[in-house]
C-alpha cells in the first residue's frame, strides 16, 4: 500500500519544487516597490536586452505608465543588444520609444558627463550579471554609483538573479591588477547578485574617496543562492547559453593566452584551441561573426578541446577550474609564450602564472586561494539579502 501513496507525494513535492523554482520575480517585476519613487522624477535608466519585466522591456514598461524616461544609458551591445562586443556605441535615439540614448563608451571614463548627470533626478539600473569578476556590468554600476554620489542623485538598483551565485571561488583580486575586467577585491566567482554588490560596495567605502551613494535595491521574490537561475535571454553575443555561463569562469582564462575559446564560432566559451594543440580529432576555424567580428586565430583551423558534453554538475563540482589552462599550456609546450599581459588582470594576481610555468597542479594552486574564499565569505555577509 505504501508505494501507492509514495508516488503522489513524490509527483507533489517534485511540482511543489517546480513551482518554487519557476515563480522567481526579478526587480523589474515588483513594481509596487519603486513606482511610487519614481512619481515626478526625472529618470534615467541604464538598462540592455536583458531589461524585461515579464515580456514587456523595462523602458517599454515606464513609457507606458507615463514615467518621464528623459535618458537611457547604453552598456557595451547596445541598448537593444545589437551591436558587436567591443563596438563603439555612439549616442543615438531608441526607435521604438524616440528616448535619447546616452553611450557610457563615448566619454572614455565610462562614466556619465555632467552635462548628463543633470538632466535626470534618479537612475534606475537594470543589467543581468553572470557573476564573475571580470564581467564588466559591475564595474559600471560601480562606476554610476560613484557619478551618482558625486551629483547627490538617487540610485535605484532592480536586482536579478545570479546564475553563478551558488558558489564562491578564486583569488581575491590583487588591486595592483585592476583594470576594465577586474574592478575590486572580490574573488573570481563572488556568488552575489548585483543588488548584494552594491550595498557592498557602500558598506565596504569602495567609490572614490569613500563616497557613498543613495542606492536603494528592489530584491527578487523567491530566489535564494541555491537557485539553479537560468537565463532567459544572452547576456551578451559571446555567453549563449547557461552552460557556457557555467564555464565561463574557467575558460575565459584563455583569452589572456594564445588560445582561442571558441569566438567566431556557435559555441563560444564550450570550447578551447590553437593550430599547434597536438593529439585532438576536434577542430573548429574561428570565422568573423556578429558579436566577434575579428575574433583571436580568425580564419586559423585550431584543433583542441570539446568542453559541450561536460555535464553541468561537474563543472559546479569543479568551479574555477584551471585544469584546462594547465591541459594547454602543456601540450602546446612554449613556455612564457603561452601567456599575455592580460592573464594577470583575469586571475587577479600574480601567483597562478608562476605556479602553472612550475609544474603544479590544479589542486595544489587551488588551496592558495581557500583562505581568500573563506575571508570574502565573512566579508560579504552582512550585505547578503538572499538566503545562502
Amino acid at each position: 500500500m505504501r508505494k501507492y501513496i509514495f508516488l503522489p507525494i513524490l509527483l507533489l513535492s517534485t511540482f511543489i519544487f517546480a513551482q518554487n523554482e519557476a515563480t522567481v520575480k526579478v526587480g523589474a517585476e515588483q513594481t509596487d516597490l519603486y513606482f511610487p519613487l519614481l512619481t515626478g522624477k526625472r529618470v534615467a535608466v541604464m538598462t540592455n536586452q536583458t531589461g524585461m519585466a515579464g515580456n514587456e522591456h523595462l523602458v517599454d514598461m515606464l513609457v507606458r505608465h507615463q514615467f518621464n524616461v528623459v535618458g537611457i544609458f547604453s552598456p557595451e551591445h547596445g541598448f537593444r543588444g545589437t551591436a558587436d562586443a567591443g563596438e563603439h556605441v555612439s549616442n543615438s535615439v531608441d526607435e521604438k520609444t524616440n528616448i535619447p540614448i546616452w553611450s557610457l563608451y563615448g566619454s572614455g571614463s565610462g562614466k556619465p558627463s555632467p552635462d548628463k548627470m543633470k538632466q535626470f533626478d534618479v537612475l534606475l539600473f537594470d543589467l543581468q550579471d553572470v557573476g564573475l569578476r571580470f564581467y564588466t556590468y559591475y564595474a559600471s554600476m560601480a562606476r554610476l554609483m560613484d557619478a551618482c554620489a558625486d551629483h547627490e542623485k538617487k540610485m535605484i538598483v532592480l536586482d536579478r538573479p545570479n546564475p553563478n551565485g551558488f558558489y564562491v571561488d578564486g583569488p581575491i583580486l590583487d588591486m595592483k591588477h585592476k583594470s576594465g575586467v577586474g574592478w575590486l577585491p572580490i574573488p573570481v566567482v563572488h556568488g552575489m547578485t548585483l543588488g548584494e554588490l552594491a550595498l557592498m560596495i557602500n558598506g565596504e567605502k569602495w567609490l572614490p574617496e569613500g563616497r557613498v551613494c543613495d542606492v536603494t535595491v528592489v530584491p527578487c521574490k523567491n530566489y535564494t543562492h541555491q537557485t539553479r537561475y537560468e537565463l532567459p535571454i544572452a547576456p551578451s553575443p559571446n555567453l549563449p547559453n547557461i552552460h557556457s555561463i557555467y564555464l565561463y569562469p574557467s575558460t575565459c582564462l584563455f583569452e589572456g593566452t594564445v588560445m582561442s575559446l571558441g569566438r567566431g564560432t556557435s559555441f563560444p566559451f564550450e570550447v578551447y584551441g590553437h593550430p599547434q594543440y597536438k593529439g585532438s580529432d576536434f577542430s573548429f576555424t574561428p570565422r568573423s561573426v556578429p558579436g566577434a567580428k575579428n575574433p583571436p586565430l580568425l580564419n586559423k583551423k585550431c584543433y583542441g578541446v570539446d568542453l559541450r558534453q561536460v555535464p553541468n554538475e561537474l563543472i559546479w563540482e569543479n568551479g574555477f577550474d584551471l585544469s584546462y589552462i594547465i591541459d594547454a599550456y602543456n601540450n602546446l609546450n612554449m613556455g612564457e609564450k603561452f601567456f599575455s599581459s592580460f592573464f594577470e588582470k583575469l586571475v587577479g594576481i600574480d601567483y597562478i602564472r608562476k605556479d602553472i610555468i612550475a609544474g603544479k597542479s590544479a589542486r595544489e594552486i587551488r588551496k592558495k586561494w581557500s583562505g581568500d574564499v573563506e575571508t570574502f565569505k565573512r566579508q560579504r555577509k552582512p550585505y547578503l539579502l538572499y538566503p545562502e
